[in-house]
């Protein structure tokens, strides 16, 4: 191991440049290998087949897999992600999904407090019950 002090400024941007390009590399591995559980409609035996030339022969196989399937990995990509979104905005809704009962039960505790008067009250009731 070589004293810190022997370690240039050159060694160090090599050093820094070497670890992105490493960390490039692991999310390159890690995008075709999750792309290649995302597509139904490739075989098993074919998957396993890819996996093991990423293991044995990993520059040339990651290069061809990209030349190969690149845009469908974008596509598929994109459909999981219209389909996350769609997943998520339901939930929101029927997380947020408040019946009129709940509305208007909502509205006379306001007026049990005396957060709201009477008129406002039927005129909160009327609006709730016009919009549903």
């Amino acid at each position: 191991m070589l004293p810190l002090a022997d370690v240039s400024f050159g060694d160090l941007l090599l050093l820094i440049f070497e670890m992105f390009l490493f960390i490039v590399w692991i999310w390159i591995l890690f995008t075709i290998i999750s792309d290649l559980f995302r597509n139904h409609d490739m075989s098993g035996w074919l998957k396993a087949v890819w996996i093991v030339l990423l293991v044995f022969i990993p520059y040339i196989t990651a290069l061809v897999y990209l030349i190969i399937y690149g845009n469908d990995m974008r596509e598929r990509q994109l459909r999981a992600q219209a389909e996350a979104k769609h997943q998520a905005d339901n939930y929101i809704r029927s997380a947020a999904h408040v019946s009129p009962a709940d509305e208007l039960h909502k509205l006379h505790e306001l007026v049990e407090k005396g957060a709201l008067t009477d008129a406002e009250y039927d005129r909160a009731k009327a609006k709730l019950l016009a919009s549903h």
